[in-house]
């Protein structure tokens, strides 16, 4: 998996040379130094191999990717991590250390093995854009491909996107309750690891975030990053005036001090006071924030501004952190906090609240006779009953372009709504109910054909404005409240509906 395009200072920058480094040495990915290809669940291979075995390896068969209900009771969630899936397919592969590790297994065949060494994805990846809002029960990601290809892949894809989309989420209803006050990425020291605290800082930036403080994720996803000062940086000194001096006089054009590393109001605050008067202004600077990082953050966040303001530093910006998240900052500015912006790291990251995402990937059709003959599983809990087939997803608008409703259709169905489009809600089924005055956009695209990408992808930055966009312009407020939201629904056309409860109905028959 490709996780960034490694760059480096050619040569000429380096020594005044015209020569360039070369690809082997600087053209370095993560896939290059960590084959992910083995990120999988042992059964994808038990089951490869008996395929391949009962010669079914190259039957044809459509997956789906899908989720059942909003992390944190919330209305919608952000589907993010598409990339990194399509990264993934295009440099899947096994090594000879991969294929000894299986063969030490003693559970598969040397025919089967031998075909792994040449292994290669070769099916299509139908998929929404990545940061398009979604909802639950509908296919966010669809793998039409060879029955092995299809097997292998799953796992990989769910945990990318299961965790980026998780993150995005999360990250999205923390900026809503700042009310426009910026949000940065703490997070990496609380992250489960090195992984997630670098794709969560990309998942948290499609979510809204202004930046981070992971390096790592800077470097590759060309994030903005940030940072100034822990409390060692003040203990080492161990005099605080001088600590905050030191790192004036070395960083004047972006000097924000951490003032709670003794006591916020009677020394923290009067010395940065001291080093805006006293260093600062002397070289033409202003003092840019303090951060705030213990105690009562609405309480000391009003007494600091009364503070900064008499003292003529009225710009001075206030940053806290400390265990935030979109309830505690909501808190925080009902009760007339002076924050201008909020340092999110452990809640933000492991989306503490609500950890897992719960996407699957569930076999939706099997190639039969030229065609793909549909195939679902029933359970006696209705909310695990899938949706069958190949299909398409449909995103439908009023006349005021705001998203009323998502359409199952069966796939290549036409859906024309240039007059009444009758539908079927499959909760009330028995209501006669019409589409009038809408528009309707298919939200798939084919990313992936034959193993390979179809188009360009968006820039992250590109990504991130297409979430903005569809919350400020598409989706309605009353789905991004936090309490109660208003439910999306998820329709279908009358023949998608037929075709789903035709299936339960033979399905019950022949297992009755």
């Amino acid at each position: 998996m490709i996780v960034g395009n490694w760059t480096s200072p050619s040569s000429s920058e380096a020594d005044g040379s015209e020569a360039e480094a070369s690809e082997e040495e600087y053209g370095m990915t993560q896939f290059d130094k960590r084959n992910i290809s083995m990120m999988m669940d042992f059964y994808e291979m038990t089951m490869a191999n008996g395929y391949f075995h009962d010669r079914d390896a190259e039957k044809k068969v459509v997956f789906d990717v899908f989720y059942r209900k909003n992390p944190d009771q919330g209305g919608f969630a952000i589907f993010a991590g598409l990339e990194q899936v399509i990264e993934y397919v295009e440099n899947m592969r096994f090594s000879e250390e991969d294929i000894a590790y299986f063969r030490g297994q003693r559970l598969f065949s040397e025919e089967f093995l031998s075909y792994l060494r040449d292994f290669h994805f070769h099916g299509d990846i139908y998929a929404f854009a990545e940061g398009t809002i979604m909802y639950p029960d509908e296919p966010i990601l669809t793998v039409v491909a060879d029955l092995i290809d299809a097997q292998l892949v799953e796992t990989a894809i769910l945990a990318q996107i299961n965790h980026q989309s998780l993150i995005a989420t999360k990250a999205r209803r923390i900026v809503r309750a700042a009310d426009g006050r910026a949000v940065s990425d703490f997070g990496a020291r609380r992250a489960h690891n090195m992984d997630a605290a670098t794709y969560g800082a990309r998942a948290a930036y499609i979510g809204g975030v202004v930046g981070t403080a992971t390096v790592s994720a800077g470097q590759m996803f060309g994030i903005p990053v940030s940072g100034t000062m822990a409390h060692s940086w003040v203990m080492f000194y161990g005099d605080e005036f001088e600590a905050f001096k030191h790192y004036a006089e070395i960083y004047p054009d972006a000097t924000v001090l951490l003032v709670d590393t003794y006591d916020v109001i009677h020394s923290g605050i009067p010395n940065a006071i001291r080093v805006a008067k006293e260093v600062l202004e002397p070289m033409g600077k202003r003092l840019r924030g303090v951060r705030i990082d213990s105690g009562d953050l609405a309480y000391l966040s009003k007494r600091l501004r009364a503070m900064l303001d008499e003292a003529g530093l009225q710009d001075c910006k206030i940053v806290v952190s400390n265990s935030l998240d979109e309830f505690t900052i909501a808190s925080l500015l009902n009760q007339g906090a002076c924050i201008d912006s909020f340092g999110v790291g452990e809640r933000l990251i492991t989306a503490r609240s609500e950890p897992v995402f719960g996407a699957v990937y569930k076999i939706a059709a099997v190639g039969e006779n030229g065609h793909f003959s549909p195939r679902i599983k029933v359970s006696e809990n209705v909310e695990k009953i899938t949706n069958p087939g190949l299909k398409d997803v449909y995103r439908v608008y009023d006349a005021k372009g705001q998203a009323v409703a998502d359409l199952l259709a069966v796939c290549g169905e036409e859906v024309d709504m240039s007059k009444p489009f009758r539908y079927v809600d499959p909760q009330k089924p028995w209501k006669n109910r019409s589409f009038e005055g809408c528009t309707a956009k298919n939200l798939r695209r084919l990313y992936v054909q034959d193993g390979k990408r179809t188009q360009e992808l968006p820039t992250l930055d590109e990504i991130r404005s297409y979430v903005k966009a569809q919350l400020d312009n598409e989706i309605w407020q009353e789905e991004q409240r936090f309490e109660n939201p208003h439910r999306h629904y998820l329709d279908m056309t009358p023949d998608y509906y037929e075709l789903k409860m035709g299936l339960l109905h033979e399905t019950r028959k022949q297992h009755a």
